[in-house]
């Protein structure tokens, strides 16, 4: 299988049709006033598309997110993707899962082959990529990917299916599993800085959404997902963020939904980011 597109990058602009829902407003830390220089998408898939990679997660405050932002754009070394002067992007995600929530199990037991099901939307754009995250393959992580309508970017389409089929025999020699529906949705917005040399991208998401059939959690807006995303293991970025005194999470923004929109759900593997990032609505 080939990955055709960056999960942290927006596609540029597309067909026009019908707008959808904005996430919750992003924090006042990463308004306007933006000290990196700009990078283009083209460079971007250029330098580090890392669709085969390392991902480490933070969860910050925004007074940590502003140090190291501060400390980012005070190395000189980095830049912002922007696409037609915009720098801010507003990503949609649509998780599949079985009625007893297969997937959402092998992530909390930690299995060593597990893999997430979704649709990526750009909303801005208005396009969509499916998408199937492999973990516990020859490569490590690794995510497979093919173009999606994005009318129909809630749904399990017969092509999905099909490449979804090949990818998990492809990966593990075994079916999809039966019954998959969409599980939940997650809305965002995201910024993107890249290494201006070597091979590492930090992605920064805000005003997190996640709903599901009759059901809609916002999550506090002060926090900041920080995605480190390198080829291998230590990074500048990284190093950083010890030096503020942050540490890596085992989280996911699948997992995190699943467990803040159904009741009674075993979610112990992330008590923790639930109770920041979510607050009241955490689960107790």
């Amino acid at each position: 299988m080939t990955a055709v597109r960056p999960d942290t990058v927006a596609p540029a602009p597309g067909p026009a049709l019908a707008p959808a829902p904005t996430p919750a407003p992003a924090p006042v830390l990463v308004g306007s006033a933006d000290p990196f220089p700009a990078v283009s998408l083209a460079e971007v898939l250029d330098r580090a598309e890392l669709q085969t990679r390392v991902d480490r997660k933070y969860l910050l405050p925004a007074d940590v997110f502003a140090a190291f932002r501060a400390g980012l754009a005070g190395s000189g070394q980095w830049a912002a993707l922007e696409i037609d002067g915009r720098r801010e992007f507003r990503y949609d995600s649509t998780y599949f899962d079985t009625p007893d929530l297969l997937t959402y199990r092998q992530h909390r037991q930690d299995r060593r082959r597990r893999f997430k099901i979704r649709t990526r939307s750009y909303l801005d754009s208005a396009t969509s990529l499916f998408e199937v995250k492999l973990s516990g393959t020859r490569r490590g992580t690794v995510k497979e990917r093919t173009p999606h309508p994005f009318e129909r970017r809630g749904e399990l389409t017969a092509p999905a299916r099909a490449f979804l089929t090949a990818v998990l025999e492809d990966a593990y020699g075994e079916p999809p599993p039966a019954g998959l529906r969409p599980a939940a949705t997650t809305r965002y917005l995201r910024r993107t800085l890249v290494a201006r040399t070597g091979a590492c991208r930090v992605t920064c998401d805000t005003g997190l959404v996640c709903t599901t059939a009759g059901a809609r959690v916002a999550a506090v807006p002060e926090w900041v997902l920080v995605e480190v995303k390198s080829p291998g293991g230590d990074t500048p970025a990284d190093r950083l963020l010890r030096a503020l005194g942050a540490r890596p999470e085992r989280l996911s923004k699948y997992c995190l939904a699943a467990a803040v929109l159904t009741p009674g759900l075993a979610c112990n593997p992330w008590n923790r980011p639930l109770r920041r990032w979510f607050g009241a609505a955490a689960p107790r």
